[in-house]
């Protein structure tokens, strides 16, 4: 039997040389557009041309946007400047509830520390004696009465 007689067990690929070739000529190109784009002449170029086509392209945007807003109007829909309407509202409502939550949340420390009792110290040279819980005061039922405001009632009609 014929051995070969480089000693690799691999047919000849006709192809390599051609992948070869492709692959030193796609970095050959790829080394000269990255130069290319990284020059300031090339910069200023796509800039202008940026700047022209905006400014040829705005007034077809312009009647687009118009026409897209009589489309939106006469199919009862919301357009862009409805959105950012509600946006603001919801945004000024949230605003207003967190306010509110912190008001109600000092309220609420308020009324916990006013409900807390002040305790007498407790004297221990006379341990006999004991401490009277102070007496509590009941209001008069006229008194409270004079302390709601007083409400206004309405004319009934004579006709």
């Amino acid at each position: 039997m014929s051995e070969d007689p480089t000693g690799s067990s691999k047919p000849p690929d006709p192809f390599e040389l051609f992948r070869s070739m492709r692959d030193a000529y796609l970095d050959n190109m790829a080394k000269l557009m990255v130069d290319a784009v990284n020059t300031e002449g090339y910069a200023q170029a796509t800039g202008a041309a940026l700047n022209n086509s905006l400014t040829i392209s705005a007034p077809f945007r312009e009647a687009m946007e118009k026409s897209m807003l009589q489309v939106l109007q006469q199919l009862s829909m919301p357009s862009r400047q409805d959105f950012t309407a509600l946006a603001d509202r919801f945004t000024n409502l949230e605003m207003r509830l967190d306010d509110m939550d912190a008001k109600l949340d000092r309220i609420e420390k308020q009324t916990h520390a006013a409900r807390v009792p002040q305790r007498a110290p407790a004297y221990t040279s006379d341990s006999n004696v004991k401490t009277q819980a102070p007496k509590r005061v009941v209001a008069k039922k006229h008194a409270a009465k004079q302390a709601q405001p007083n409400k206004r009632t309405a004319r009934k009609a004579t006709r």
